[in-house]
């Protein structure tokens, strides 16, 4: 393996780079959006709960808002709750840019990768070809080992610059479609606790004393 690395000459060092980059952010994202990490099971139900019963304070706004998106997602919708709806709803539209920003962390380098790979290989090839042309330009044609040498370190670039970039490819795609359907989920998580906090919260009746009964006046 390592000859195979040697014979790819400096042209294959930018590719490598570029796959240990790519295995670094694929084991990250892969922990960062589990779904009990970025929607752990029926916290939206218990949110809820809390708002419904009014148990809520700052502290638990700030343990809400560092657990996981969602909660981050909640903590925004509940620091407006006693605002008009539509202030909540724009409060929940504005948290959650961010909150996809975040998700979406390393996806677009990730993306970067998988169409630069093929480019550096391409660029391998290149240099591979003219160090065999002016082998033979140098000493003919006479000794085929000078042309494979520059054949070899062609080859050898164009296939570890697919085998870098077509895995990076998938799984960038694999990626954003997981965000995608996790931004589906906390819409509807999002839309259920708007829906809580707009709802007319009932209204103690006060008890009236009876009128009392007008005297008769004095004729």
């Amino acid at each position: 393996m390592l000859e195979i690395l040697l014979a790819g000459g400096w042209a294959l060092l930018p590719i490598l780079i570029c796959s240990l980059a790519a295995l670094a952010i694929v084991l990250e994202r892969f922990w960062a959006l589990r779904r009990a990490a970025v929607l752990p099971p029926g916290l939206g139900a218990e949110v809820r709960e809390w708002a419904r019963s009014s148990k809520l304070d700052a502290a638990h706004l700030a343990a809400l808002e560092k657990g996981s998106p969602l909660g981050e997602l909640f903590a925004g919708a509940l620091a407006v709750r006693d605002r008009p709806r539509e202030l909540i709803k724009e409060r929940i539209e504005d948290t959650g840019r961010h909150v996809v920003h975040r998700m979406e962390r390393y996806l677009s380098t990730l993306g970067t990768i998988a169409l630069i790979g093929p480019l550096l290989g391409l660029l391998g090839t290149v240099i591979g070809l003219i160090r065999m042309f002016m082998n033979v330009m140098a000493g003919g044609i006479g000794d085929p080992t000078k042309m494979a040498g520059g054949i070899g370190e062609a080859l050898i670039c164009t296939a570890f610059g697919l085998i870098v970039s077509i895995p990076a490819y998938v799984l960038h795609r694999y990626f954003r479609s997981k965000v995608g359907g996790y931004v589906v989920q906390m819409e509807k998580e999002a839309t259920a606790l708007l829906d809580d906090l707009s709802a007319p919260r009932p209204v103690a009746r006060r008890r009236t004393a009876a009128p009392e009964a007008a005297a008769p006046q004095a004729g």
